[in-house]
């Protein structure tokens, strides 16, 4: 075991003690010999420490006395991780047994690699994928497309690739590039935080990788149904503030232009004329708060 580096799984709960304890028992069944487990409590209505304490010992328990968001709680077990690689696990997932080596072999191999995900199927979705790899987010519309999403995997995609940006529900990063590039920005607190994320590490010369021979189950739904409106306001509020913190010159004016024109008045009929009035207000509350908010749309390099 000492030859093998030790990986840092860190995962937020925030009630779903039950997903995050059936994550721990699939990681208990990996092959991998060297890891610590860490789960950030983001403030959960009833606490998990009984539970866990009793039931999953191995598990080194955090909690938070507020909810800090994705990026907020992820940052919390940075800063308790000991290893030398960290992977960011979503606590409503299973991973295989065999899924941790092929992330490392990566790493311990090609120093230029910054962030890894592995291939990510939907749960008890008769092998459907949803995520093998993305395209880069669109310069005018902050959307991007991800590449098989909803294929049924026939090792079509399970080649090692170079891809644009990896996926908040699996990613792996080495302590070395997190101290370069600083924490996850929680300005975001939901939605957007880790595609921030990625384009600074990109930006500090680093690749990104999909390895389609890791695999991960991930228990999000994947029927797409009515949007909260908190939702609504985070997506709206952080694709703008992607786009702000990630472009610049021509391409910054052209997509505030897009958003004036095209956006704005597409999504305010789409809301008006279905009568989902709260969602027309979240969608304009998401807007106006990066008006309001002018001075975050710089990058801000949060300290290690």
């Amino acid at each position: 075991m000492s030859s093998l580096p030790l990986v840092s799984i860190i995962s937020i709960n925030y009630n779903q003690l039950h997903h995050t304890c059936a994550m721990i028992e699939s990681l208990r069944k990996i092959s991998y010999p060297n890891i610590e487990i860490i789960i950030v409590d983001n403030a959960s209505k009833e606490s998990p420490k009984e539970r866990l304490e009793k039931g999953f010992p191995e598990a080194i328990l955090i909690l938070s006395e507020d909810n800090l968001g994705f990026a907020g709680g992820n940052n919390l077990g940075i800063k308790k991780a000991t290893g030398k690689y960290l992977l960011f696990l979503n606590n409503d997932t299973e991973v295989v047994p065999g899924f941790l080596e092929p992330l490392v072999n990566l790493f311990e191999s090609n120093s230029s690699v910054g962030i890894a995900s592995p291939k990510i199927l939907y749960y008890n979705s008769g092998e459907t994928i949803q995520y093998v790899g993305c395209e880069r987010v669109n310069p005018y519309t902050g959307r991007n497309k991800r590449i098989g999403f909803k294929e049924i995997d026939h090792g079509q995609f399970d080649t090692l690739a170079e891809t644009e940006l990896a996926h908040g529900a699996a990613m792996m990063l080495p302590r070395a590039v997190i101290d370069k590039v600083g924490l996850m920005p929680e300005l975001f607190f939901l939605y957007y935080e880790e595609l921030d994320w990625c384009e600074s590490v990109k930006n500090k010369g680093y690749k990104i990788f999909v390895v389609p021979q890791s695999k991960v189950y991930h228990k999000e739904s994947m029927s797409i149904g009515k949007n909260s409106t908190l939702k609504t306001y985070y997506i709206t509020r952080n694709r703008l503030l992607f786009m702000r913190r990630n472009t610049s010159g021509i391409t910054k004016l052209s997509w505030i232009v897009f958003y004036i024109i095209f956006s704005i008045p597409k999504n305010s009929l789409k809301y008006f004329l279905s009568r989902e009035f709260d969602q027309l207000k979240a969608f304009w509350k998401g807007s106006l708060w990066n008006i309001t908010h002018l001075t975050n749309g710089n990058k801000i390099k949060f300290p290690a």
